[in-house]
């Protein structure tokens, strides 16, 4: 299940699964229509469309699972990749004097808040669909700037901080999960400088080598999934707390919280 699935990561993903997995099936979810260039695979890629409230949250999860109980097919990965820094108006702030409430209040909408809902809704698929089954992963795009202890240069207050909120959100909720079935695994994933509309204005100062491309983004979220889902633990560096939720970046080494 990809959430997001517009998004610059959310399609690579999209198109390594549909390439690489030929047995895998997509349920994706997206605020507008199916790109165009989505069409290939596309007997095996479900889309819907859901405005990011509450209430149609519920609607697109509950599409999900009739979904599954008709196909007779159980869900192995959940990735969640809503997020915003900037935006019309919207600038990371450099200084305290540059902070406005209505911009801690959008970008905290997008970063936390939304993954936050879709998760308390996405619990409901966890009782009917992963209980009792294999091992499956919760994925959401978190940031290494969300890391309270690795904070040495201070500013982007709202984007640093609804991070770090994701990550308690993601970390909570993963207890709260747990108790339905133990070998859930939960990540926030730091995926890097990625190569969309996010970076595009801070692209200049990123070092030689380290502005990824989405497809390479995509590969490297996939890996991690795939090495909690083989062992149920995340990569060396980046060991899987008892609650299993870990921090990792994309080449595998683990964020402190």
């Amino acid at each position: 299940m990809i959430i997001g699935a517009s998004s610059g990561i959310g399609l690579s993903v999209i198109h390594r699964v549909l390439a690489d997995e030929p047995g895998t099936e997509i349920f994706a979810v997206s605020r507008g229509e199916r790109p165009a260039n989505c069409r290939e695979g596309s007997e095996r890629l479900h889309w819907t469309r859901c405005s990011y409230e509450d209430a149609a949250m519920g609607e697109a999860v509950s599409h999900c699972q009739s979904w599954l109980s008709q196909s007779g097919g159980t869900l192995d990965r959940v990735v969640i990749c809503n997020g915003r820094l900037h935006g019309e108006g919207l600038r990371p702030e450099k200084r305290l004097e540059d902070l406005r409430g209505e911009s801690l209040h959008e970008v905290f909408e997008s970063n936390a808040v939304v993954p936050a809902l879709w998760l308390k809704h996405l619990k409901g698929l966890a009782k009917s669909h992963l209980k009792g089954q294999l091992p499956a992963a919760f994925l959401v795009l978190s940031a290494r700037v969300g890391s309270i202890e690795d904070n040495a240069k201070g500013g982007w207050y709202a984007y640093r901080a609804s991070k770090a909120a994701l990550n308690m959100l993601l970390k909570s909720a993963a207890i709260e999960y747990q108790r339905l079935n133990p070998s859930l695994r939960f990540l926030a994933f730091h995926p890097g400088t990625t190569d969309t509309p996010l970076s595009k204005p801070f692209q200049r100062s990123v070092p030689e080598g380290k502005l990824f491309t989405p497809d390479f983004v995509a590969a490297s979220l996939l890996a991690r999934l795939e090495s909690v889902l083989g062992e149920g633990s995340a990569d060396a560096g980046a060991q899987t707390e008892s609650c299993g939720a870990s921090f990792v970046a994309w080449d595998g080494s683990g964020i402190p919280w």
